[in-house]
């Protein structure tokens, strides 16, 4: 009769702390990004896109470098910049290669497949009077590095 009424309380009580457990680390990264990047080395894919970024110099340099440079000082972290194409620094997102990707791209870029995308961080009206809405990319499931990187947007490239 007592095992009788043990059982359902010590399930609720597993329950409980299952639950408890679960809850510690969220919003999570499968992969560790966050916890990899401090203090050790941001990967970070960069294409050519002035004023966004320039890579037509030895260092590449533009507004959204400096973000990512900014973010990682923060992180204190080191910048390890790969330049290509956005399908090339597309793909190594998906590959779990970079953790990060520059290059003016705009929240109908057509990489989401490969890449989360941040929340729109600037909007600006382009030549044709079109406003482009900048985010940035990174790994998808990296869930607490995205948040890190959207604080720090948030906090240093909104429009003010």
């Amino acid at each position: 009769m007592l095992a009788r009424r043990v059982r359902p309380a010590a399930a609720m009580a597993l329950a409980g702390i299952l639950l408890l457990t679960a809850c510690t680390s969220i919003p999570a990264d499968a992969a560790g990004t966050s916890d990899r990047v401090r203090g050790g080395e941001l990967r970070a894919g960069v294409t050519h896109n002035p004023p966004w970024t320039d890579t037509s110099t030895a260092e590449p340099t533009g507004s959204e470098v400096a973000l990512v440079e900014s973010l990682a000082r923060g992180l204190d972290a080191r910048v390890e910049w790969v330049e290509g194409s956005e399908a090339v620094l597309a793909d190594a997102l998906h590959e779990g290669e970079l953790d990060i990707a520059v290059g003016g791209f705009t929240d109908d870029t057509p990489w989401t497949e490969q890449a989360a995308v941040t929340a729109v961080y600037r909007e600006v009206r382009n030549d044709r009077g079109v406003t482009e809405k900048h985010v940035m990319l990174t790994r998808s499931g990296e869930n607490r590095f995205l948040v890190t990187i959207e604080d720090h947007l948030r906090e240093n490239g909104a429009d003010r």
